[in-house]
Parts: structure tokens; sequence; C-alpha cells
């Protein structure tokens, strides 16, 4: 029990991961599918800043009797990977206008048949 109980932020990572994965699978309507990926993509977050918190260290200031500090990296990539993140989301919302446009659906097998029948 106690292994569950140290470790329930990868469990909490664990679930969310695979939640956006099946979202993603399972769902016909391409706006589920990008949902699906954002939960997917925030598991991944989560997971990396769960990765760079070192218990009883702090920030990486020099001060006098302090000689345990965090890694900032982690959380310096994960800034980065938000902002793709924000920009992949847009410009899939965008693709999926545009889908919607020529086709009148957002489902993905009911445009698939339109193009099979032409």
């Amino acid at each position: 029990m106690n292994f569950i109980l140290d470790y329930y932020n990868y469990w909490i990572v664990v679930f969310l991961m695979m939640t956006g994965f099946y979202i993603v699978i399972s769902a016909n309507n391409l706006i589920k599918k990008i949902v699906g990926l954002n939960v997917f993509q925030t598991s991944v977050f989560m997971l990396y800043i769960s990765m760079g918190k070192v218990n009883g260290g702090t920030a990486p200031i020099l001060v006098d009797g302090v000689t345990l500090y965090s890694n900032p990296l982690p959380h310096v990539l994960i800034l980065t990977a938000i902002v793709v993140g924000v920009a992949t989301t847009s410009v899939g919302l965008a693709l999926i206008i545009r889908i919607k446009r020529a086709y009148g659906t957002v489902e993905e097998n009911e445009f698939e048949k339109q193009d099979d029948a032409i």
C-alpha cells in the first residue's frame, strides 16, 4: 500500500496517459481526438515535472548552507512544450475547420466515405 501512496503522481500520469490514448484511438470526432491528444500531452508534462522535483531541494540560487538543489531544466523544457502544444492544437483546430468546410462534417468515418465515393 505504501508503494501506491508514495508514487500517486505517477499513477495519475499513467491514468491520464491511457485515457488520452483511448480517446484518440476510439473517437471518430476530430475535436475529441484533439482533446485526447491534449490530455495525453498534459500527462507527459506532469511526468516530467514529477521527475524534476528533488525532495528537500531548493531553487538553484546560491545561498550559504544549502547543498541540495532541484534541477530547473525539466520545468524549462515543459514551458517550451506548453507553447509548442498550444501551437499544435491551434493548427489542428484550424485543419478541422477546413475539413468541416470541405466535407460538412468532422466525423472521420463520414468524410472517409465521401472520399471513397469519389
